[in-house]
């Protein structure tokens, strides 16, 4: 299986710039990807508050972005990208009140549960070192659904 970098994901997602979180796709099949980051940790993160803190809450952001990855790189016949919007979660559980630059690499897992042209449900979990910082459940809804 072919691995993204950066460049590649800023032309797959609809994430521009800085606020693109994810630094690349280590390997993904029809249900399943796993990504990487370190963006989380730079200092024009968009998501900083103006304190300079970045919220845990963050991580489902960066849960999504690997969501819209992976269905774009699962669309069928390499379909183009549709919007997406996130419309509900469940059981998520954040780890931390904060992110700080001591967690170090992010590993992003992000696996469909249930997915049509509709939309789609994830489970996401986001870990550093071997460390859980963020879980929980996503629900999906593509532009022409809604």
């Amino acid at each position: 299986m072919k691995t993204l970098g950066r460049e590649e994901i800023l032309g797959l997602i609809p994430h521009a710039g800085t606020m693109c979180l994810l630094d690349g796709a280590q390997r993904w099949d029809e249900s399943t990807i796993f990504c990487v980051s370190s963006r989380y940790a730079q200092p024009d993160n968009p998501l900083r508050r103006a304190d300079g803190t970045l919220g845990s809450a963050c991580l489902i952001e960066i849960a999504s972005q690997a969501m819209a990855l992976h269905a774009r790189l699962c669309a069928a016949n390499n379909a183009p990208p549709r919007p997406g919007f996130l419309v509900s979660l469940r059981e998520v559980q954040l780890c931390f009140a904060t992110l700080g630059d001591e967690h170090g690499a992010l590993t992003i897992v992000a696996r469909r549960l249930l997915g049509d042209a509709r939309g789609a449900s994830y489970e996401f979990n986001v870990r550093a070192g071997g460390e859980l910082l963020a879980e929980g459940r996503a629900m999906i809804l593509f532009e022409a659904a809604i």
